[in-house]
């Protein structure tokens, strides 16, 4: 895998002073400069990619994020936004010689308003803990990544991430209501509001998901669900990984809408129960956790059906969930999963693509006969129902040439994605890790309309620059035929 090497001396951003301008603008202690401290925020969730900022900001309120984005603005130094750094595409890798904003400390909830189903938040709250907010109120919020514990709505913006239940509930881009957001010139302006639906261009949309590129955002107005009447959870094993990819597609057929249909494989579960014991069907090739929820009389109703529907696609075993606390043991070993593998693999490297739902059976087979042929294994665990892919590829990184060789193995599976009629990411972003593979999903004419909406937010190209796009343009630049000169971008330090 090509990582991106820090610098093996202290940086300096590109205009000289520049630190110390920060320093006297929101206070010297939240400045770093210290390359041991700079360190710590080399990379975000994805390992490889790794490169030290010449200064960290560590923001503590809004006026902070203005300071610094209108000082690097006037200096012409690019800046990254960071949020908990749980992100799984390099999509909060720094700028060698520019500034990185830090807005973890940026955990004030501004407002709860149950009767209007919404909460107000700085980007630095952790996910989880707007449900717990709204929990009181008999309200949740729907989005629910695996890292919800650590990860923060700031990031999970700039990512849309989703989570186990985005089949029935949606992404993040469908729970937010309104951002304020510091464009990358330092002006404030505020996007959407407070209703569900705006006049006008539907910038709140785009700027949701646009990596950082875009702007920041320094609070989110997001919209909580009531919480439903009845919850049921069921663990569902078989004795193939095709039989558990038929049953997904028949429930959904059948016109059932589950709350989420998660699926693991036996490599997944192996590692599953070695690092929580989470006691799953012994000799499962594959299991479906699938949760229903809903009025009581639709839930029972469905549950009955989906239970038909498993035992047709010769299911060996079926758990019902009996309370809350056997309900959380069935999640706890999905939940664990990408950390679980540590248990039985010396490295990993996770990919992020989505298929039809339908294709799902033909897919993992050939994933599986791609794995074979590479001599590497695979772990897949995955948001089954909407065909959401997040293969684990173990490896061990001791060896020389294994890293790139898992890194080749991913990218042949995002392939296999793409000519299915899918995406190259369903909700980890594509970052610094898969701007290459942009091409292969999209046309040029695609790209330049693209980068000509970021052009529109941030003509100088500040706001996290090289990452999304294979071929990043200056702003001014007509469309036309790029050449080699351009996949160099200076600011990365790196040629793509």
């Amino acid at each position: 895998m090509t990582a991106v090497p820090a610098d093996a001396d202290r940086p300096t951003p590109k205009a000289p002073g520049l630190a110390a301008r920060l320093r006297a603008s929101i206070g010297a202690e939240k400045v770093l400069t210290d390359p041991a401290q700079l360190r710590t925020y080399e990379c975000d969730g994805l390992t490889n990619f790794r490169v030290r900022p010449a200064v960290v900001v560590l923001a503590e309120h809004r006026d902070d994020v203005v300071a610094a984005v209108r000082l690097c603005a006037e200096a012409g130094v690019p800046f990254v936004a960071r949020g908990s750094g749980t992100g799984l595409s390099g999509g909060a890798v720094p700028v060698a010689d520019g500034v990185l904003i830090v807005l973890s400390r940026l955990r004030r909830i501004v407002s709860v308003d149950p009767d209007n189903a919404r909460v107000v938040v700085e980007p630095g709250v952790i996910n989880l803990s707007v449900t717990r907010e709204a929990a009181p109120y008999g309200q949740a919020y729907a989005p629910d990544p695996s890292s919800q514990q650590v990860c923060s709505i700031g990031g999970n913006v700039a990512e849309n991430a989703g989570g186990a239940h985005c089949l029935k509930y949606g992404f993040t881009v469908n729970h937010v209501m309104g951002a304020e957001v510091v464009l990358p010139d330092g002006e404030v302006v505020h996007l959407g509001g407070t209703a569900p639906e705006h006049p006008g261009l539907d910038l709140l949309g785009a700027f949701v998901g646009s990596e950082g590129t875009l702007g920041v955002a320094t609070e989110v107005t997001v919209r909580t669900i009531q919480a439903p009447e009845s919850v049921q959870t069921m663990l569902v094993g078989f004795h193939t990984v095709e039989d558990a990819a038929g049953a997904v597609s028949d429930i959904i057929a059948a016109g059932i809408l589950p709350a989420a249909i998660e699926m693991m494989d036996a490599l997944a579960i192996e590692a599953a129960e070695a690092a929580v014991n989470c006691g799953y069907p012994r000799g499962a090739v594959a299991v479906l956790v699938i949760e229903l929820d809903g009025p009581h009389v639709e839930v029972d109703e469905q549950f009955v059906q989906v239970e038909q529907l498993a035992a047709a696609r010769h299911a060996f075993e079926t758990r019902i969930a009996r309370d809350a606390a056997e309900r959380a043991l069935m999640w706890k070993g999905r939940k664990s999963a990408f950390a679980a593998v540590g248990r039985i693999s010396p490295a990993y490297y996770v990919q992020d693509g989505v298929i039809p739902r339908t294709r799902l059976p033909e897919i993992l087979t050939e994933v599986g006969r791609l794995a074979e042929r590479a001599g590497i294994r695979v772990a897949n665990v995955f948001h089954a129902g909407d065909g959401n892919l997040h293969p684990l590829i173990l490896f061990d990184d001791t060896v020389p040439g294994a890293a790139h060789a898992a890194e080749e193995l991913g990218f042949a599976i995002l392939d296999l994605c793409v000519d299915a009629g899918g995406s190259i990411t369903g909700e980890h972003g594509v970052g610094l890790e898969k701007k290459s593979r942009m091409t292969r999903q999209f046309t040029d004419e695609d790209l330049d309309t693209m980068q000509l909406v970021r052009c529109a937010f941030d003509p100088d190209n500040i706001a996290n620059p090289g990452k999304q796009f294979p071929t990043p343009r200056l702003c001014g630049e007509r469309p036309g035929v790029r050449t080699a000169a351009d996949t160099h971008d200076p600011a990365l330090g790196e040629v793509f």
